[in-house]
Formats: C-alpha cells, structure tokens, sequence
C-alpha cells in the first residue's frame, strides 16, 4: 500500500461509556476529519454520523459482533493511518480479547493508536 493511500483511512471505536465522548471530540476535530475516509464499528459510527453529518463513515459490524476484527483485518491488510479507540477503562470488558488484539495489531504495524482524546487530537492534527 503506497502511503497516499494509507492516508487516506482512519478507523474510530468508542466503548459505550466511550461513545459520547466519542461524539464530542468529533464535533471538535470536525474541520480535520472531514477529509478523511472513516470507518467505525457500528453503533459508534452511527452515533458520530447522527451528530456530525459532514463526515462521511463506513459503519462496519459492531465491535463484539466481529467490528473489531473488521478493523483488525484492516490494519494487517495496512489500510489505516491511525486507529482511534476510546477504551473505557473502568468498565468490566467482556471482549477484552479483541481489545488485546487490536492493540497489538496496531503495535505490530506501528499505527499510530489513540485511547482518548487528548492522544486523538494530536494524531489526527499530525497526520
């Protein structure tokens, strides 16, 4: 994959507890994601495409359905420029396998990886 096109994808998650949060610093990065391809798992893409219609998101499955493996699938095939994952990590995960995995596909791959929206903002800003 030649970087042009790695560019031009980025994937969102967002736990339950995650998925407002999720929303918000989407409406606030709104102007940089714009232009970019997203994909998301399903109820998060959703949730972002009702609130910041000007983005246009490829919802795939939801994350313990096999949405996490979608992604997973796509960092290895190294269509991804950056995963942004907002991890709720109070909460008991029951799917905390595919947690694991994605993040060690995104270490495998060196993908740039962000957990919350602090991390995010710097990513989607410096890519």
């Amino acid at each position: 994959m030649t970087e042009p096109e790695r560019r031009g994808t980025i994937a969102l998650i967002a736990h339950d507890g995650k998925k407002a949060e999720m929303v918000d610093w989407a409406r606030a990065c709104e102007a940089q994601l714009v232009g970019w391809k997203i994909v998301a798992t399903g109820t998060t893409g959703r949730t972002i495409a009702e609130a910041v219609p000007s983005l246009h998101i490829t919802c795939l499955k939801s994350g313990p359905l096999g949405g996490d493996q979608q992604v997973g699938a796509l960092i290895a095939e190294e269509v991804l420029a950056a995963l942004i994952f907002f991890i709720d990590p109070l909460s008991a995960l029951p799917h905390d396998v595919d947690v694991k995995a994605l993040t060690r596909l995104a270490t495998v791959y060196d993908l740039p990886l962000a957990c919350n929206p602090s991390t995010a903002t710097l990513i989607i800003k410096g890519l």
